[in-house]
């Protein structure tokens, strides 16, 4: 895989059973790329190993006056330099393709499982973290995998140059073979308390990044209640507590590569001053002594790549950990493996037409072709309802799955339960760009965007529109919308919002408090094109405004979590006191003093004709 073909034509299905199974999943994924990177990685240190053997041989010559053999030294170190110079660019190229691939894969997994749960992602995950993931998480888990085929290269490096320092001088050899491996795991000990340190930093910077996107987020709100500084307090201590955890970790970092440092220095003594001895004893050449002295110098560079290996998978595995928790969420709420999303096989094909909706969970049944509104008294429990009637049943609920036509929607294949029930946030987002482009989403193309936007009330909508358009605009199809149409107000934007789900007319359509927005006239006469529009087609709603009440076929109280009662909402609102209190909003004592006053009136109404019946007879009698 080359930059120039990303994006992947499928990013695969990841194994996000813990962040170092989904750190190997991404390497075994790029094979070939790692392979390449190592190849090149391999030239470039095997030069670099090399090197100390040929200035040996060169001395060697220089002492024994050799001409012809140093003429062959001096071939020998312009090949080396020339594979040292082409493999350090093309590892350079093939490492940071390697980053970029694998930051390019990660970021296309997260932005599929985005699509997948919709809305429901941030309400199993914070959005401070989702943007966390997406951004710093995804270069930190691509420099691991960019880093890993330099480190087996440096690492190769190091073994060829102490296996080759014991044939070539035994004597010192012997020494650089024992001190190479001390010093490259002398670090080891202090790994788990700097990966530590670094976890901490990591979350800090996720609870410090997750409290600035809710600031911004809620601005609006802390302007108008002058929370502005006390957000703002909140988050200087965040960062500096993010500060403070950084400082440790880097203090920790630091002390990792001064002994990384200092023991290939104390080594390089060592050598020169033993070697040296050795020299004098006539036991080492001179050019053995100045090999060896050159490969313990050479063998600074390698080794630094055991600490950023290390370096690079502390800071990674975190990373991957978050990412993977993201990736593993699925429709159904379960965080299931790689393996067990592979054993789900093909999903099941798409129902009829005409299918009834239904909810296991609370036991709710949406006719086809009826127009169904529903009563809860928990707003909680309404969005876990419009999204387990959606398909994407939370974690809260047990797995649950709706039914329509028999077959549960998260079992289908994803495009095909979008295109068969369609659900509307209680919030909307509006995209920016122009109304023809907001409307022009996958349709049956059997409901116009005039009559859509008819039925939603827009009228007022499209004059706003268009008096913020620019010179030219005559229709308002090309007037723009603003970022999350900003411009907008909140029933405008609702309204806009409900014409979008129109156009699509989709079989089933769940409305989630469509009209919360909008005042009491408005209300009605997008209750009565809704039921026009969607005449024939299954429509749930969830309000507990009587106006939509009022127009529906068929209203469901959903009481603490289950179907209590179903009828028309003027024979609920005369028949159940429970759903009286919900849609009338009437309190305990409220509803206590209706009882009385009834069962008052009752009495009173009895005596009455008691009174009247024995005057009767007495008129009779006389």
């Amino acid at each position: 895989m080359q930059i120039s073909d990303l994006p992947y034509p499928d990013p695969g299905v990841p194994d996000a059973r813990s962040g170092p199974r989904f750190l190997v999943w991404l390497g075994r994924g790029q094979l070939g790329g790692q392979l390449a990177s190592l190849c090149w990685g391999l030239v470039h240190f095997g030069g670099i190993a090399g090197l100390p053997y040929a200035v040996g041989l060169g001395v060697e010559a220089v002492v024994e006056g050799d001409g012809t053999r140093l003429l062959l030294v001096g071939a020998l170190l312009a090949l080396l330099g020339v594979a040292i110079s082409v493999g350090d660019a093309m590892l350079h190229r093939t490492a940071v393709t390697n980053w970029i691939t694998a930051a390019a894969r990660v970021q296309q997994l997260l932005a599929r499982k985005t699509a997948e749960l919709g809305s429901a992602l941030t309400r199993r995950v914070a959005a401070g973290e989702v943007v966390a993931v997406s951004t710093g998480d995804v270069e930190k888990i691509g420099w691991f995998v960019e880093a890993v085929s330099r480190f087996l290269a440096a690492a190769f490096a190091v073994v060829l140059v102490c296996v080759g320092l014991l044939f070539y001088a035994p004597a010192i050899g012997v020494v650089v073979a024992i001190g190479v491996p001390v010093v490259a795991l002398a670090v080891l000990p202090l790994l788990p308390r700097a990966t530590q340190r670094a976890d901490v930093q990591r979350e800090k910077a996720g609870r410090a990044t997750e409290l600035a996107s809710d600031t911004v987020a809620g601005l609006r709100v802390l302007r108008g209640i002058g929370g502005e500084e006390l957000f703002l307090g909140r988050y200087r201590e965040a960062s500096q507590e993010v500060r403070e955890a950084a400082v440790r970790s880097a203090r920790m970092w630091a002390l990792i590569s001064a002994i990384q440092v200092l023991l290939p220095g104390a080594l390089m003594v060592t050598v020169v001053w033993y070697g040296s001895a050795l020299v004098l004893d006539g036991r080492l050449a001179v050019g053995q002594l100045v090999a060896a002295f050159s490969a313990v110098a050479t063998m600074l560079y390698p080794l630094r790549h055991f600490e950023e290996i290390a370096m690079a998978y502390s800071f990674s595995r975190p990373s991957a950990k978050r990412a993977a928790r993201v990736l593993s969420l699925t429709r159904s709420g379960a965080e299931a493996p790689a393996e067990a999303e592979r054993e789900r096989g093909a999903a099941p094909e798409a129902p009829a037409p005409g299918g009834d909706l239904y909810d296991p969970q609370t036991g709710l049944l949406a006719p086809a072709g009826r127009f169904t509104a529903v009563v809860c008294g928990d707003p909680d429990l309404a969005g876990r309802l419009a999204d387990r009637l959606g398909g994407h049943p939370m974690e809260l609920d047990g797995g649950a799955s709706a039914l329509l036509g028999g077959v549960e929607l998260d079992a289908l294949a994803l495009d095909t339960a979008r295109g068969l029930v369609l659900v509307q946030d209680k919030d909307p987002v509006l995209l920016s760009g122009t109304l023809c482009e907001l409307l022009g989403v996958p349709a049956s193309g059997a409901v116009e965007a005039r009559a859509a936007l008819a039925a939603a009330q827009c009228a007022d909508v499209l004059d706003a529109l268009l008096q913020s358009a620019p010179d030219g605009v005559s229709d308002p199809m090309d007037a723009r919308i603003t970022e999350r149409g900003r411009s907008l107000s909140g029933g405008q934007r609702q309204r806009l919002a409900l014409a979008r789900s129109l156009v699509t007319d989709p079989e089933v359509l769940v409305l989630d408090e469509p009209t919360s927005a909008v005042d009491s006239h408005t209300e009605a006469r997008i209750a009565d094109g809704l039921a026009g529009l969607r005449a024939g087609r299954t429509t749930v709603v969830l309000a507990s405004s009587p106006l939509l009440l009022d127009r529906a076929d068929r209203v469901v109280l959903i009481h603490e979590g289950a179907a209590l009662a179903a009828g028309t909402h003027r024979e609920l609102l005369r028949d159940d006191r429970r759903y009286r209190a919900v849609v009338t909003r009437e309190t305990d004592e409220e509803q206590r003093l209706a009882r009385l006053e009834h069962a008052l009136t009752e009495q009173a109404l009895t005596e009455h004709a008691h009174t009247e019946h024995a005057l009767t007879e007495i008129e009779e009698s006389a």
